[in-house]
């Protein structure tokens, strides 16, 4: 089904360039954002890139025929209901056609409301299908999708957008603030695919530097470098024929994105130090908390690189936007991290506890509800859960200090709170590397790291 607070899109296909216009003007002006292609094959190139809510399909075309396209489009996990058009085929052939998969037919010449009727018939029976979804996974306890938890209408739209493009090649630029769980909707990506039971290969660009990060990815050959003893595979090579994704992929440095660009283009991977090309078949999947056409804009990406990533877009609404989830959340959260620490029967959240929860503005989203829910657990013994106090979110017009004459260097500064922070996290956390790197919000590889580069292991 369509978002509700966008226009359905429909993509009309037929040879006849008047018939395509007219079609156009008309369903235009009843709300539908309306493409068109003159035959099967120029069909199924936009469907490769763009996410259709409906398909108007004429039998009779040149290069490939209706019957043909649908075919195609159906084996390519296509879900938009197909509306066939014919002047010339007989019942036969369109009853053909509904038993291939085709949502219903219509003969030309035909009215305006007579299209108009069986595509709000196709509409309806979209929301049923949406609303049935969400009902059986609430039946089911899940109410929620691949791990994703939340039943708020944008997040029940992303469900659909996921199904939607899951079994397609097109690469998926997934787009939310930090914390809001754009790994959980790469994983849901993935696994909702034909290449579920392939690898899903995860890295995060912002967690190493250019070297590490150019060798992790692309791998290297024996001898490319001091200490390589070995050949070894990158991460796009691990993922062949599986997901590939790639974490705040607006941190790549312009040396790989060149590199990146060169796997999306040709399918094609370069070891380092190595001279031939390697073959390889990923569905790449990336994620961003970054503006990055603005990024573009000031030479910060590469814009054929951008276009490249920037096929489909999923956007995650932060989770002050939808408040409504909070109480499902905590309730799924609180579970989870119960079972995590031992701390089983989890202790129960009053309604004052909720209520104040649902007023903080999460700035740092559900992975900073998850942090408070654990550290909330972890301090409490009794049957109900309490919180010494929510954190202000940062930035809340408090401004550093700084001396006359002090050093305004920002490196030093961020190197200094960073050093600051872990302290206090392995502090908190007893030493415990894998709580402090969650706490933190970077990756367990990433905490190493630091710890080595600023001599606190």
């Amino acid at each position: 089904m369509h978002n509700t607070m966008t226009q359905p899109r429909i993509l009309i296909v037929d040879d006849e360039e008047n018939l395509r216009h007219m079609l156009s003007i008309m369903l235009r002006k009843q709300g539908y954002l309306a493409d068109t292609a003159a035959d099967g094959r120029e069909a199924l190139d936009r469907l490769a890139s763009t996410i259709y809510d409906y398909i108007l399909c004429d039998i009779r075309m040149p290069e490939m025929d209706g019957r043909a396209f649908l075919h195609m489009a159906l084996g390519r996990g296509i879900t938009a209901p197909i509306i066939m058009m014919t002047a010339y085929g007989t019942i036969e052939t369109a009853v053909d056609c509904m038993q291939q998969g085709a949502y219903d037919f219509i003969s030309k010449p035909f009215k305006q409301d007579e299209i108009v009727i069986v595509l709000k018939k196709a509409e309806e029976r979209e929301r049923l299908k949406l609303e049935n979804r969400a009902l059986r996974a609430e039946l089911a306890g899940a109410n929620g999708f691949s791990g994703l938890v939340g039943r708020n209408a944008a997040m029940l739209n992303l469900y659909d957008q996921i199904q939607r493009v899951a079994d397609l090649k097109t690469t998926v630029l997934i787009q939310g603030e930090s914390g809001t769980g754009k790994e959980l909707v790469a994983r849901a990506l993935h696994s909702n695919s034909s290449r579920s039971n392939k690898p899903f290969v995860a890295i995060n660009c912002g967690a190493l530097p250019e070297s590490l990060l150019e060798g992790e990815l692309f791998g290297h050959t024996k001898g490319a470098f001091t200490g390589a003893h070995l050949d070894k595979p990158g991460l796009i090579e691990q993922a062949d024929s599986g997901t590939l994704f790639l974490d705040e992929v607006g941190e790549m440095p312009p040396s790989l994105q060149v590199k990146l660009l060169r796997v999306l283009q040709q399918g094609e991977v370069r070891r380092v130090g190595a001279t031939v090309d390697r073959q390889v078949d990923v569905r790449v999947i990336s994620a961003t908390a970054r503006d990055l056409q603005a990024e573009v804009q000031v030479g910060r990406f590469r814009e054929d690189l951008f276009f490249r990533l920037n096929v489909f877009t999923l956007n995650l609404p932060p989770l002050r936007d939808r408040v409504d989830d909070l109480p499902l959340l905590v309730s799924h959260l609180l579970q989870k991290c119960a079972e995590r620490i031992g701390r089983i029967p989890a202790p129960q959240v009053t309604p004052s506890l909720l209520r104040e929860l649902m007023a903080h503005p999460w700035p740092g989203n559900v992975r900073e509800l998850e942090n408070v829910l654990e550290r909330a657990l972890v301090l409490c013994d009794g049957p109900r859960l309490e919180l010494s106090g929510l954190q202000a979110p940062p930035g809340g017009g408090q401004a550093i200090a700084v001396a006359e004459g002090e050093n305004l260097s920002i490196k030093q500064a961020e190197r200094a709170i960073e050093i600051d922070l872990i302290r206090k996290a392995l502090h908190r956390t007893g030493g415990n590397r894998t709580h402090a790197s969650r706490m933190l919000e970077i990756s367990h590889r990433a905490l190493l790291y630091k710890l080595k580069e600023y001599g606190l292991e």
